[in-house]
């Protein structure tokens, strides 16, 4: 059970024929990023999650980027939303929803997201160019589809502008941060509590 005060942490490798990965989390962090995917541009963008939502990160993988970065990039997304399912438990006194509109120059990006137990990803967002350093733009969607699904969590995400690739990837990535920040973060009044009719998410 998670409650206030509670170390919200996990750990988890997963290895498959194709990647190699290890990745604890702590719900609770200052948003320390420890990263090595392998792929530059990736690690920046997961550098950000963390620094933006105050979860600490540590990623470790390793995969079959002689191919492309298809597996290592969606399997980082599996493990990182499994990690965080474990980590948020019950979800007993969280906010569960959270939101955010992140500008970056030009580009403006933005999350919402429902820590639901329903996963759900709503994707928004297209890109100028095919690729950003040595990724290809479209393996942002299957990250964020991968972690999505992984944590059970709904998340919307939408390019409200911009010209830039890079920045409308960054911004994304950051509005998915802080988004995820808030909905984490425990709500008081609710301490002890699960918030849904439910009972149970």
């Amino acid at each position: 059970m998670s409650e206030p005060h509670t170390p919200r942490r996990a750990e988890r490798h997963r290895i498959t024929g194709e990647t190699d990965i290890t990745i604890r989390l702590d719900l609770d962090g200052t948003g320390t990023a420890v990263v090595d995917s392998g792929i530059g541009f990736f690690d920046h963008m997961l550098t950000a999650l963390a620094r933006h939502s105050m979860i600490d990160i540590d990623v470790r993988a390793s995969g079959d980027l002689h191919i492309d970065c298809h597996h290592t990039v969606e399997d980082i997304g599996i493990a990182l939303g499994e990690t965080f399912r474990e980590a948020i438990g019950d979800k007993r006194g969280i906010t569960r929803f959270g939101h955010a509109l992140v500008p970056l120059d030009e580009a403006l990006c933005e999350a919402v997201v429902d820590i639901s137990g329903r996963p759900y990803l709503a994707w928004s967002i297209d890109f100028p160019r095919e690729r950003i350093g040595e990724m290809d733009s479209d393996l942002f969607e299957e990250f964020f589809r991968a972690f999505a699904m992984g944590a059970m969590i709904t998340l919307h995400l939408t390019n409200r502008c911009g010209r830039n690739a890079h920045h409308i990837a960054e911004s994304a990535f950051k509005a998915c941060a802080r988004a995820l920040r808030m909905a984490v973060s425990h709500d008081a009044r609710a301490a002890g509590h699960i918030p849904s009719t439910k009972g149970v998410l």
